[in-house]
């Protein structure tokens, strides 16, 4: 008997010379470059310049004078900064759930229609944000108008007001009418989005459900929620964002007024630097805003990250307690609640997917092996 043994041979790849390689790490580095003094030059020096004059009373009219921490404790002294900081605090608050909200609503609502009527509502909701913040804000401003805005004509004409309001002059209503428009400027994105990943959600899981008996809020909520975590956090992130940089629209139509009603950090930032003519002081603030927004963010993505993990055990909770409700029922009942109410043998791999009641991931496979059956076996039906 003859054994005849494998014998692996390792291919050497020929070694490159240190000048070769030395020559292609130098054109690496020059390929770099341009975009390296770009980065330095625009980004990292602007930040050095802005913590070191932090701690200077710098002006245009004389030399700069050291201060050390005079500017901080005036900032945080200071009434108008705290209401700046109030002020955006609720137009993150306000604006961030209403428009993940609204863009989920309008998404399920456009998903299921024909392809021409998906685009359609997509092109008219994200053309505010192609339109651009300054021609947004002239209609807006010609609507809020105390004179001949519609607002003000609708409400009169309805019966809602006796008289015309001042919309962006009365502190009441002026913080509001900004938040209404940044609604209307920031949904045209999250729909976007939305729409795409409802449409990758496997719609086979989403019949199954429905054959079983599952309504279209626990089809949404056990399947299409979990499949679209992803696409909620990383909206509500970006919204977050674009909510802290607040400052066309408030520059355009209040400029902070009345009284300092609709000032955020961004326009108090702009509005102390290049009209106050305080960098030292306008730097402090730049200081004191990264301070905020990571807890804004870190509360963002707490809503967001509600897991798989957590619907799947609620559900199973529920159905922990429907399964003990069968085996006291009797023992026929026991064995059709242990078949319908069984764990997943393998969650992982419909995790992100499944109804965490298994149920309809079998009911799912029975329908595929009857199809199978009935393409292998037709039935012949006699004329």
């Amino acid at each position: 008997m003859i054994f005849l043994a494998a014998t692996t041979v390792k291919v050497k790849e020929p070694k490159r010379s240190r000048a070769l390689v030395r020559q292609e790490t130098i054109a690496s580095y020059l390929f770099l470059l341009p975009s390296l003094i770009f980065f330095l030059g625009f980004v990292i020096y602007p930040m050095i310049l802005c913590v070191v004059t932090s701690f200077f009373d710098s002006t245009m009219n004389r030399a700069d004078v050291f201060v050390g921490l005079a500017n901080y404790k005036e900032l945080f002294a200071d009434k108008i900064f705290l209401g700046a900081l109030k002020n955006t605090f609720i137009i993150v608050i306000v604006s961030v759930p209403v428009t993940c909200a609204f863009s989920l609503w309008v998404s399920s609502a456009i998903v299921d229609l024909p392809e021409w009527a998906t685009s359609l509502f997509r092109c008219v909701f994200y053309l505010p944000v192609v339109t651009g913040s300054v021609a947004v804000t002239v209609v807006w401003k010609w609507m809020y108008n105390n004179y001949y805005g519609i607002f003000n004509y609708l409400g009169k004409t309805l019966g809602l007001i006796d008289k015309n309001i001042n919309w962006l002059g009365d502190e009441r209503f002026a913080l509001g009418c900004i938040i209404l428009i940044l609604l209307t400027t920031s949904v045209g994105q999250p729909i976007v989005l939305y729409v795409s990943a409802l449409g990758n959600v496997d719609q086979s899981i989403v019949e199954a459900a429905e054959v079983d008996g599952a309504t279209d809020f626990q089809c949404f909520w056990k399947i299409k929620w979990p499949a679209i975590m992803p696409t909620t956090l990383y909206i509500l992130v970006i919204t977050t964002i674009n909510s802290f940089q607040c400052f066309a629209l408030i520059q355009l139509l209040t400029s902070g007024g009345p009284n300092h009603s609709t000032d955020t950090i961004m326009y108090y930032i702009y509005y102390t630097a290049f009209k106050l003519y305080r960098y030292g002081y306008g730097n402090a603030w730049v200081l004191c805003l990264p301070s905020s927004l990571p807890s804004c963010l870190r509360s963002s993505s707490r809503l967001a990250t509600r897991t798989i993990e957590e619907v799947r055990n609620n559900e199973c909770n529920c159905c922990n307690r429907k399964k003990a409700k069968a085996l006291e029922a009797s023992p026929q009942q026991a064995q059709a609640g242990q078949r319908l109410y069984h764990p997943d043998p393998d969650p992982d791999q419909h995790r992100g997917r499944d109804l965490c009641v298994p149920a309809v991931l079998d009911h799912h496979r029975f329908l595929q092996n009857r199809c199978s059956h009935q393409l292998h076996h037709p039935r012949v039906v006699a004329p």
